[in-house]
């Protein structure tokens, strides 16, 4: 009698376990969180707003909800050409594991409680944007990526939308300060999504997605592409110092390890390989987390 009960009852902390699982990868949690610490950032820069703001934590929790969102509806949207990549088979919706009904439930909620959690806490304003940002995501964005390779253009604005929406919600207006943070993450993607495209490219052929530029193929142009981005990037870390939003040391930082993913986007021309792509991949991604720390590190 005992072992059937902590047979069941091992079962059941099995399927909650599993049940978890399931909706972190639905809400795809990890990428969530890299998205909304840069709107927590954006938040942060605000002149007026203090550092120890208890507000920090409903904003990320309003974050995670929206983005969150924003990945259930891409996933259910996606679910039939999911199960044709290796990477992404394994998703809840492709393996059968969640029906559609019950994704679209999460998406819904997770929409209208990161919508009302930012129009009463923090301002109507930054609740629209963060709307406009999710649909242009889910339904711009995710259906354009079977036309042509301008979905990756197009979707560079949802995704550089998160630290102005921080921005806006510490200070309710759409100020220069907000825009330059936009322009800075919205030319890092292109390095750092066209490097994942030509690592996964065989995945995103078998999907029918065609999100390199050119004729799609892994070529010379592409990576002259994810060069010439490179060096607007860089040349976008001064516009935030130059309107003060951060001072000499985020700018130092930015210029550092910007300096490395230029050294990693000309390896890619040099070699046009998938080795060269990967760690150019790994060098956006210091980039990224190496100047928003140095970002809060300059507002302290």
């Amino acid at each position: 009698m005992m072992y059937r009960e902590q047979t069941a009852s091992l079962s059941l902390s099995e399927a909650i376990l599993g049940k978890a699982k399931d909706y972190l990868q639905l809400t795809k949690f990890t990428l969530s969180f890299l998205v909304v610490f840069s709107c927590v950032v954006g938040y942060l820069m605000v002149p007026q707003v203090n550092m120890g703001s208890a507000k920090v934590l409903l904003l990320f929790i309003a974050g995670i909800c929206i983005t969150g969102a924003a990945n259930a509806f891409n996933q259910l949207m996606e679910r039939d050409t999911d199960a044709l990549m290796r990477r992404t088979a394994g998703r809840p919706l492709p393996a059968g594991r969640m029906q559609p009904a019950e994704a679209l439930t999460v998406a819904l909620v997770l929409t209208f409680t990161g919508l009302i959690l930012l129009s009463v806490y923090f301002n109507p304003l930054s609740a629209w944007v963060s709307l406009l940002s999710l649909c242009l995501y889910a339904f711009v964005y995710t259906p354009w990526k079977r036309w042509n390779s301008l979905a990756v253009f197009v979707g560079a604005f949802p995704g550089a939308l998160p630290p102005l929406i921080g921005w806006i919600a510490g200070s309710g207006t759409l100020s220069a300060g907000g825009w330059s943070l936009f322009l800075l993450q919205f030319f890092w993607q292109f390095p750092h999504f066209w490097a994942i495209a030509w690592i996964a490219h065989d995945d995103y052929q078998r999907a029918g997605f065609r999100l390199l530029p050119g004729n799609g193929t892994r070529n010379a142009y592409v990576a002259m592409q994810v060069l010439s981005f490179t060096i607007l990037l860089i040349m976008a870390g001064f516009l935030p110092y130059l309107l003060h939003v951060y001072g000499s040391f985020a700018l130092s930082a930015g210029l550092l390890t910007g300096a490395y993913l230029l050294y990693r986007a000309w390896k890619l021309v040099e070699k046009c390989d998938a080795a060269s792509a990967r760690q150019l991949m790994f060098a956006a991604y210091i980039y990224f987390i190496a100047v928003q720390l140095a970002m809060l590190i300059d507002k302290i």
